[in-house]
């Protein structure tokens, strides 16, 4: 390997950060043999955390409404071509009773940001779930919403929050949304979330539209400063109806080499390898998780929506029953040495203290 990558993944290993011109550098300049190197650094983390396990989620896809209008989604407000569709709370209630015989002990509530999921639907239903399953976590991934409106939800019992920072460069974020959606409030929507007590999760699209390694270099940054309890990172993937649809997708390998790196600056991390990754390469996830991932999420939607939440094109495992994806991710994280468990799976070393609201602003 070259003396200077080499010295570059030392430093990394050693002290858990590099500059953002020494992260752009470790990009750009890549090699395949740079790529195993960290990988093997972060499994040997990935071990010394969590050991060869494999956490699920059960995904539930809950609106693909959405107020908002980003340049990359294919639920964005102005698709005319999207089927828009929401579960009702006993839906979603059904999926979770499915999930729970199935193995799954974290839920995720994830959707656009609609309206019709006010506070007053969305905390009953909460604490519906955490009455009827109390072992399980609940994650919820509903977008922007008012630091009032997080701490109901909190106070209501969810323990997790998944909000993807999208990229930490001001002038990116502003080319990837429309002007009405800032930067600086998605930052401050992080910032509450970690006040007030979640198990907070920020992320990027890799390969994202005007993306460049100084732009990725400010990500990791971001990630080694804000140490989130989890971070969802996958490649960009065109959705034909959008502004960007005709633009290339995301890098898979470059997608996997960043999960290494992120493993490495902040190693006790839950790291999903996503369902992106898997629809961009068939053995994708496979790979995520031998780059340091421990996590995947499979779809526990109704058959009959799962098409719809079509944030990007060919999204995979629409078709199967939740059964069928829990039995098919069990058999691929087997084949690459791992072990799928039943547990809500909690970051390492945060504050629960018996309990997911021990921790208040």
């Amino acid at each position: 390997m070259d003396k200077r990558l080499d010295a570059l993944i030392g430093k990394l290993a050693a002290e858990r950060a590099l500059s953002p011109e020494e992260y752009a550098e470790l990009i750009e300049t890549r090699t395949p043999e740079a790529a195993s190197r960290l990988a093997e650094l972060a499994v040997a983390e990935r071990r010394r955390w969590y050991g060869d396990k494999v956490f699920t989620r059960g995904l539930i896809e809950i609106s693909n409404f959405c107020r908002n209008d980003c340049y990359y989604c294919g639920i964005r407000r102005s698709n005319r071509a999207a089927d828009r569709y929401r579960l009702t709370p006993e839906d979603i209630l059904a999926c979770c009773a499915e999930g729970y015989a199935l193995g799954f002990r974290t839920f995720v509530l994830q959707g656009g940001e609609d309206g019709y999921y006010s506070d007053d639907v969305l905390c009953p239903l909460i604490g519906t779930m955490k009455e009827r399953w109390p072992d399980c976590a609940v994650t919820l991934s509903l977008g922007e919403r008012s630091r009032a409106s997080y701490r109901r939800l909190f106070d209501a019992g969810a323990d997790r929050y998944l909000l993807r920072h999208e990229t930490a460069d001001r002038s990116h974020y502003a080319a990837l949304h429309p002007k009405e959606l800032s930067w600086e409030n998605r930052m401050d929507c992080l910032t509450a979330l970690r006040e007030i007590g979640y198990q907070v999760g920020c992320g990027f699209m890799v390969g994202s539209p005007g993306q460049t390694a100084a732009h990725l270099a400010r990500d990791l940054t971001f990630i080694a400063d804000f140490q989130p309890e989890m971070c969802g990172i996958g490649p960009f993937l065109p959705q034909k109806d959008t502004p960007f649809g005709q633009e290339p997708p995301g890098s898979g390998e470059l997608t996997c080499f960043l999960l290494s790196v992120i493993r490495l600056i902040a190693p006790k991390v839950l790291l999903p390898a996503t369902t992106a990754l898997g629809t961009l390469d068939p053995l994708g996830r496979e790979k995520g998780l031998l780059a340091g991932a421990n996590v995947v999420m499979p779809n526990l939607s109704p058959v009959s929506v799962r098409r719809k939440y079509a944030l990007y094109d060919n999204k995979i495992c629409t078709g199967e029953e939740s059964a069928q994806c829990r039995g098919c991710l069990d058999s691929r994280v087997k084949s690459v040495g791992y072990v799928l468990v039943n547990e809500r799976g909690d970051a390492k070393g945060f504050p629960l203290g018996g309990s997911c609201h021990a921790k208040r602003d």
